[in-house]
C-alpha cells in the first residue's frame, strides 16, 4: 500500500530528576552534597532517506513516544540520558504542525530527598527547569496548520520534539555559603505536539495525462520502472517513479501520476491527492491520447488538462512542458493531430521557440510523435526530454 500522507502523536522523553544526597561514610561524618543531574530526555528526529519510498512504515507506527531521562542519584551518579527515536522518511517529505508543541505537562513527582535522614516534606525544594512563564503566548494557533520542516536531501535531519534537559542535583546548589543545599530541579517536560507528514515525490519529469492515455506504457518503456498497465481508466492507482538513464551516464528521475479527469482539483477522481507529486517536477510532459480511443478529443483534453493543473496549483503552467501525442500507430490518430494543430495553434507558430514565461495556456512548444506500445518515436522523446531540462 503507497501511503504519501499520515498523522503522527508525537512525545518527547522528560529530563530525569536531579538528586538530593550527602554524602554518609565511615570517618566522613562531615561529607558533603553528592547528588547527581538527571539525564536528558529522548528526541524524536526524522531523517530522510533515499532509500524509503513512501509513509508506509510511519503509517503503522503513528505515535512516536520516546523514552524519559533516568533520575540522578546518590555519589555524584548523574542519571543516563534516553536513547533519540530516528525515523526515517523518504525524500521530498514535508512536516506540518497540527497543534502547539506544548512543554507545560506536568513531571512525576519523584523527590530523592525522600530516602536521606532529614527528609522535610514541607520543604520548598522544587525549582522549575523552564524558565519560560506558564501563561506565555505559543508560537502559532492551535488551529493553524503550519509547515515547520521541508526534508528535500538524503540525510537531511529534523528534530520533531526536543527531549526535555535533565535537573540539577544538589551538588550544583553548593557554595562556600551554602554548604548543605537540599535544593535541587525537577527534569524539564518534553515537547509533545501532533503533526502531519507529506510525500511529494522529488522528479525531473512529470507525466501528466487522461486516464488510459499511456503513462504507464511510456515510463515502462523509457526507464526501468514495472506499472501495471492494462486497457482500462484508473491503472495506475499510486504514482511511479523511474529512471531514464542515458549514454554518457547522465540521468533523469521521471514520475506517473494517476490520470487526471475534469474536476480533479476539486478531489475527483484520484489526480486531487497526487496532482502535489508533480508540484516538484522541472518540466511536466503532457501526454495526450491522438488517437481518441475513449472517445475525447485531444485538443478538448489539452485544455482540460491545463486547466486543472492551474486550478491546482497555478505555478505548475509557469514550468516548462512539452507536448506529447501518443498512440500514432492508430488511423485516426494522424488526422487528429492535424485538427489538434489548427485548434490549439497554428502549424507555424509550433515551431517557434517560446519564451521562458509561458503565460498563454493553448501555446503549444511542440508536439512530438510517439507510439509508446510500438517503441516509435521514444529516442527523440527522451532527447527532447534531456534538452529541455538542460
Amino acid at each position: 500500500m503507497f501511503v504519501d500522507k499520515v498523522k503522527i502523536a508525537v512525545r518527547a522523553g522528560d529530563g530525569g530528576n536531579g538528586c538530593v544526597s550527602f554524602r554518609r561514610e565511615k570517618y566522613a561524618d562531615s561529607g558533603g552534597p553528592d547528588g547527581g543531574d538527571g539525564g536528558k530526555g529522548g528526541d524524536v528526529i526524522l531523517v530522510a532517506d533515499a532509500n524509503c519510498s513512501d509513509l508506509s512504515d510511519i503509517f503503522y507506527t503513528p505515535r512516536l513516544f520516546a523514552k524519559n531521562g533516568d533520575h540522578g542519584r546518590g555519589k555524584n551518579c548523574f542519571g543516563r540520558g534516553a536513547k533519540n527515536i530516528v525515523a526515517k522518511v523518504p525524500i521530498g517529505t514535508q512536516v506540518h504542525a497540527l497543534s502547539d508543541p506544548i512543554r507545560q505537562r506536568k513531571p512525576t513527582r519523584y523527590h530523592p530527598a525522600a530516602a536521606t535522614e532529614v527528609f522535610d516534606p514541607e520543604a520548598n525544594v522544587g525549582m522549575p527547569y523552564s524558565k519560560r512563564p506558564a501563561n506565555s503566548p505559543l508560537p502559532f494557533s492551535p488551529t493553524e496548520r503550519q509547515l515547520i520542516a521541508d526534508l528535500v536531501e538524503n540525510g537531511q535531519r529534523f528534530v520533531l520534539a526536543h527531549g526535555g534537559r535533565g535537573g540539577r542535583g544538589n551538588t550544583s546548589f553548593k557554595s562556600s555559603t551554602h554548604q548543605a543545599p537540599r535544593e535541587f530541579e525537577y527534569g524539564e517536560p518534553g515537547e509533545e505536539l501532533v503533526a502531519e507528514l507529506e510525500l511529494k515525490t522529488i522528479a525531473d519529469v512529470g507525466l501528466v495525462g487522461f486516464p488510459n492515455a499511456g503513462k504507464s506504457t511510456l515510463i515502462s518503456k523509457i526507464t526501468h520502472a514495472h506499472p501495471k498497465i492494462a486497457p482500462y481508466p484508473f491503472t495506475t492507482l499510486t504514482p511511479n517513479v523511474g529512471i531514464l538513464d542515458f549514454a554518457d551516464y547522465g540521468r533523469v528521475r521521471v514520475a506517473d501520476i494517476p490520470g487526471l479527469i475534469e474536476g480533479a482539483h476539486a478531489g475527483k477522481g484520484l489526480g486531487h491527492d497526487f496532482l502535489r507529486h508533480i508540484e516538484r517536477c522541472r518540466l511536466l510532459v503532457l501526454l495526450l491520447d491522438m488517437a481518441g480511443v475513449d472517445g475525447r478529443k485531444p485538443w478538448d483534453d489539452y485544455s482540460q488538462l491545463l486547466a486543472e493543473l492551474g486550478l491546482h496549483n497555478p505555478a505548475l503552467l509557469e514550468k516548462p512542458r512539452l507536448v506529447v501525442a501518443n498512440k500514432m500507430d492508430l488511423p485516426a490518430a494522424k488526422k487528429n493531430l492535424a485538427a489538434f494543430m489548427r485548434k490549439v495553434g497554428q502549424a507555424s507558430s509550433l515551431s517557434k521557440p517560446q519564451p521562458k514565461r509561458r503565460t498563454s495556456r493553448m501555446l503549444v512548444p511542440r508536439v512530438h510523435e510517439i507510439s509508446a506500445l510500438e517503441g516509435v518515436g521514444l529516442e527523440k522523446l527522451k532527447l527532447a526530454i534531456r534538452k529541455a531540462l538542460a
